[in-house]
């Protein structure tokens, strides 16, 4: 969400019978040639009051309110890399954002995942692009706003790239993607956000720029932007454990899922003046806001929903390209009036 990614845990709404009825039981499953399915049930996350709700527009007031949408096509992703990242790392996290565009990978696909994210339009009637690239990167190695970072100083990490030349002012098509590696601390991380979006202020980068920013969570807070990935200590051995992460790293997987969440509502909301739910701007109700902890079908009651996992029992819930599995959370659909994604069983 603009300003925050809230890390309360959802009390998720079962919006249909399938939903009640998938939350009768702790670990339901139904095997298929490819992967089996189940659906478990986990521990909340370590702060337990919650201020979102899930399920049908009754309860949902998103609304329009009239300013632009990323319509333009291609959306360009501008990816500052700040610290310590290794080939791996950049890889996958690149792999993941490769994805989002139109391609062959079959379903449910990350591609699919996005389409709901392209239903939203602006007031021409303009969708949302639906194809996503990664416009320049910019390594950041030398910390140059140090390895603790404000909000402010967030911005002013765009900044030096704006100047350095690497990246070009675009207004129109950009997004400004910031991730930080698991050793830099960012204010409010792991206590009140795991990502943010806004846009930049002419006063510290020089012009209006939409932007997010998401950070590694792997050892500074995994259990809570990380999760279902890692869960909270609390439960010791007594309890539903984790879940094992598609591609073999919690700060990572978990890391990717958040990217998904700030990069569907930046591009329906850049300026905070679109789609959002509240009537304070500054602190919206957005699109992903609205699913966060719903992953599949039948999600409530503490179920994340149907999600798949693979012989090495690992987690996921969608394709991406070069074979890649991803555990995306589910968003809002204008549509459907509920939150969706492309691997709903019903």
């Amino acid at each position: 969400m603009s300003l925050h990614h809230l890390l309360f845990p959802i009390l998720i709404l079962a919006f249909s019978a399938a939903s009640s009825l998938a939350a009768t039981a702790k670990d339901q499953t139904l095997n298929t040639h490819q992967a089996e399915f189940f659906n478990p049930k986990l521990p909340p996350r370590i702060l337990s009051s919650s201020n979102k709700f899930e399920g049908s527009s009754d309860i949902v007031d998103l609304r329009y309110h009239m300013g632009p949408v990323l319509s333009s096509s291609p959306i360009n992703i501008y990816l500052i890399w700040y610290g310590s990242w290794s080939v791996s790392q950049k890889l996958l996290i690149k792999d993941f954002i490769n994805s989002i565009s139109p391609s062959a990978t079959p379903s449910p696909s990350v591609s699919d995942w996005w389409k709901t994210v392209s239903l939203y339009t602006d007031q021409t009637g303009a969708n949302v692009s639906r194809t996503v690239v990664i416009a320049k990167e910019h390594s950041d190695t030398g910390y140059s706003r140090g390895s603790h970072l404000t909000r402010l100083s967030v911005q002013q990490v765009i900044a030096t790239a704006v100047e350095a030349a690497p990246f070009p002012v675009d207004h129109r098509n950009g997004i400004y993607l910031i991730l930080t590696s698991q050793d830099v601390t960012v204010e409010d991380f792991c206590r009140a956000v795991c990502g943010f979006h806004y846009f930049t202020f002419p006063s510290m980068v020089g012009h209006t720029l939409p932007y997010a920013w998401i950070g590694n969570s792997g050892k500074q807070c995994p259990e809570v932007c990380a999760y279902p990935f890692a869960v909270p200590g609390y439960m010791g051995g007594g309890g539903p454990g984790s879940l094992a992460p598609p591609n073999g790293d919690v700060g990572l997987d978990g890391m990717i899922s958040v990217i998904a969440h700030e990069l569907a509502e930046l591009s329906t909301n850049p300026l905070v003046n679109a789609w959002y739910a509240g009537e304070d701007p500054t602190a919206p109700t957005e699109i992903g806001d609205l699913c966060e902890g719903l992953y599949g079908t039948g999600g409530g009651g503490g179920y994340i929903g149907q999600v798949m996992r693979d012989q090495k029992r690992k987690t996921y819930n969608m394709y991406g390209n070069k074979g890649r599995k991803f555990m995306v959370q589910w968003i809002w659909s204008p549509v459907l009036k509920a939150c969706a994604g492309p691997n709903a069983l019903d």
